[in-house]
């Protein structure tokens, strides 16, 4: 009996040891496919976050601020040493313009609720108080077009260092950043100048207006073609390069902002989109065009 009872208790601690080992090698199995990834979920404490992505463009935004220079003002556009805001490419009301509010918001829409705070003979210096007053309209986008002026000084040396320029844009962009951090800002190139002397000095009454002080650093002097004058107006072309390399490197580091990837330096604006009264100016016609490469710059899908 005694014998009896012995072989079965061995038998019983047999049966337990196997146990024991099995229950070991399941769990020692399904912690190794955790460990190793396998196919089950990880901890839900454990997943990274994810930055959350940049919002999208709004291609149809419902209302529109301009800043800038006499460009945005329609300087010379109707009469002569006169704004004519009415054909502004970025506000104005004319429908021979057809401006990128009027096609953004419609007809009546622009008229209450587009705003234009360009001055005429601005510098990017100016922008940030120009800036600060468009902010109290509270637009959702900001159209810039400024920095022409720097250039068109009396001499090159008087013209903005492109440090300052850089150090100027910034300031106006942290300012609308933190009055409207959610507006959007279309900024346009500055457009050749180089180009629009060598369009408009073909007219007699283009230069004579010249001659009252319009851009001296490229109008002056200019049927001279000799080296000093030569390498006054390529000193004046390369600095506007410059300038339109700060407005897209500015630009480029707010999520909000889009450039016209230098549309407007590339147009070659012909005598039809320079005004009449000084040559120089974009016409009618040649505001109309600076709305037409505004309008598809906002709209695009992506930048």
């Amino acid at each position: 009996m005694g014998r009896g009872t012995d072989k079965g208790t061995r038998y019983g601690r047999r049966r337990t040891r196997a146990a024991l080992a099995v229950l070991t090698a399941a769990v020692l199995g399904v912690a190794g496919c955790d460990a190793g990834g396998g196919d089950s979920p990880a901890p839900s404490g454990s997943a990274s976050k994810r930055p959350k992505p940049a919002p999208a463009w709004d291609t149809s935004p419902e209302s529109v601020a301009a800043v800038g220079d006499s460009i945005t003002r329609g300087f010379d556009a109707c009469a002569v040493l006169s704004d004519c805001p009415e054909v502004s490419w970025a506000t104005g009301s004319s429908a021979k313009v057809d401006s990128l509010a009027v096609r953004l918001l419609g007809k009546a829409g622009a008229a209450g609720h587009s705003w234009n705070y360009a001055v005429t003979g601005a510098r990017m210096s100016d922008l940030t108080a120009q800036v600060t007053r468009a902010a109290k309209r509270e637009p959702q986008l900001v159209a810039v077009m400024a920095g022409a002026n720097d250039a068109c000084r009396s001499t090159t040396s008087a013209m903005t260092p492109v440090a300052d320029f850089r150090a100027q844009f910034e300031e106006a962009m942290a300012t609308l950043r933190k009055r409207l951090p959610k507006a959007q800002v279309y900024v346009s190139s500055i457009p050749d100048l180089k180009r629009l002397w060598s369009q408009g000095r073909t007219n007699p009454l283009g230069k004579q207006v010249w001659k009252l002080g319009l851009c001296p650093s490229m109008l002056g002097d200019a049927d001279s073609m000799d080296a000093a004058a030569t390498l006054r107006r390529n000193t004046v072309r390369d600095r506007v390069t410059d300038y339109n390399e700060v407005l897209r490197e500015v630009c480029a580091k707010d999520r909000r902002c889009r450039t016209d990837d230098g549309a407007v330096h590339a147009f070659r604006f012909g005598t039809d989109q320079l005004s009449h009264w000084d040559w120089f100016h974009p016409s009618v016609d040649g505001q109309a065009r600076l709305a037409e490469i505004a309008y598809r710059t906002v709209t695009a899908k992506s930048p």
